[in-house]
């Protein structure tokens, strides 16, 4: 018979394994039903799957982020040398700066002025769709013609890419993709990372003091000419903050935008009633979506202290496997917690930006590209189908995107 303590053993095994990865919610709701803050000492690790565990583990000042310094064969590699700047992986004063420095190009100002950009390329996009929905009996792929390109496009944009550039950085993103959560990654495909990780080194080696004597428009330039007290950021910092900002500015919107047609498409009551009111009703809208998709499945973080959370005592060093999709579909907080409705009072308290000093730097970007998105959409092809077809996602512990979807405009 298998005692409480090897089935909570099973199930974090099988979730650091991936066991969950085809469909997370029945797996979340049963590690949940186990417990909300589910500890294995054998194991050494926890999984968080309880919305008010999570939201107090992120905002924990004895909560850190995890750092690649584990492995020495990793910590000597190009792919760890490129993380190790990363805001992401940072805390407290060093992580202050190097937010404070970024988040300069993420004001409401700046955020207003790309929705016309947003609103453009939308447009553009959705024509395009068109054209290749004529020329294949009717559908388009929704991932390749719309829900990657517009992200990458306005993630770029601000960046201040062009050309060789932005196809560089795009290719390169992939791999620091995989690098953050990539899932059985064969180890041609690792060797192709760390070329990659080694590459970008090579060029942003000189990029910053470049961009400080000739600026030119975009974040990148903004970001080499911050200064924080004196302080600014150095090649290494620059390349890795860029990179990161362009993973989490287009991998995460893009599962979103696609992810967001295929649940309307699942719930056609919820889309009629957006289609009633779609300027009033798509702000609270999108928050639901974020809560119902959970773009970014979860993040690790480690305990620097004693903690206890949801009355399990945790000690300090522990791995902590902070579940956004379990917190988001938890029926503590969110009443018939898989079914998507868009009115839903509380959806924005949703941690689908994580919560506390790691909160999304692009959450707002995030919202209004989705938002702009969604309702120039559904304004042009309301009678929008998705055929029935194998949905296959891509293998990443961390972000949840489809690899196709084909839908009927």
């Amino acid at each position: 018979m298998t005692t409480p303590q090897a089935a909570a053993a099973a199930v974090l095994q099988g979730y650091w394994q991936g066991t969950h990865f085809e469909d997370p919610p029945p797996y979340l709701d049963r590690a949940r039903s186990m417990s909300p803050v589910l500890y294995d000492p054998a194991s050494g690790m926890a999984l968080l799957t309880g919305h008010a565990a999570a939201g107090a583990a992120l905002k924990s000042p004895h909560v850190r982020t995890g750092k690649y310094d584990g492995d020495p064969s990793f910590a000597s590699s190009e792919a760890a040398r490129l993380m190790a700047p990363m805001m992401l992986f940072h805390d407290g004063a060093s992580h202050t700066r190097l937010r404070s420095l970024a988040q300069r190009a993420f004001t409401p100002r700046v955020l207003e002025e790309s929705r016309e950009f947003v609103s453009g390329l939308t447009d553009t996009l959705l024509d395009g769709a068109v054209r290749q929905a004529d020329a294949n009996g009717g559908e388009v792929d929704a991932v390749a013609a719309l829900a990657v390109p517009l992200p990458v496009a306005v993630i770029v944009e601000m960046l201040g890419l062009s050309g060789t550039d932005a196809d560089r950085f795009k290719t390169w993103a992939g791999s620091v993709a995989d690098l953050i959560g990539g899932l059985n990654v064969p180890p041609e495909r690792w060797a192709q990372v760390e070329a990659d990780a080694g590459a970008m080194r090579s060029y942003f080696r000189t990029l910053a003091d470049d961009l400080r004597a000739s600026p030119r428009p975009g974040l990148l330039s903004a970001l080499a000419a911050a200064e924080d007290g004196g302080e600014r950021l150095s090649g290494d910092e620059l390349l890795a903050n860029a990179v990161l900002l362009l993973v989490a500015g287009h991998e995460t919107t893009s599962n979103l935008l696609s992810g967001s047609l295929l649940a309307l498409h699942g719930w056609p009551e919820e889309r009629a009633w957006l289609a009633e009111d779609p300027a009033g009703r798509m702000g609270n809208a999108v928050e639901e979506l974020l809560r119902f998709l959970s773009p970014v499945q979860g993040t690790a973080r480690f305990t620097t202290a004693p903690l206890t959370l949801e009355g399990t005592a945790l000690p300090p060093g522990l791995p902590l496997l902070v579940s956004l999709a379990g917190a988001n579909r938890d029926p503590a907080v969110y009443p018939d917690p898989h079914t998507l409705r868009l009115s839903r009072e509380n959806a924005r308290t949703h941690l689908a930006f994580a919560a506390g000093a790691h909160y999304c730097l692009g959450a707002g970007l995030a919202r209004m590209e989705a938002a702009v998105f969604l309702t120039r959409f559904l304004a042009r092809f309301p009678g929008y189908r998705v055929p029935g077809q194998t949905l296959a996602y891509l293998p990443n512990l961390t972000l949840r995107g489809l690899r196709a979807l084909r839908v009927a405009l």
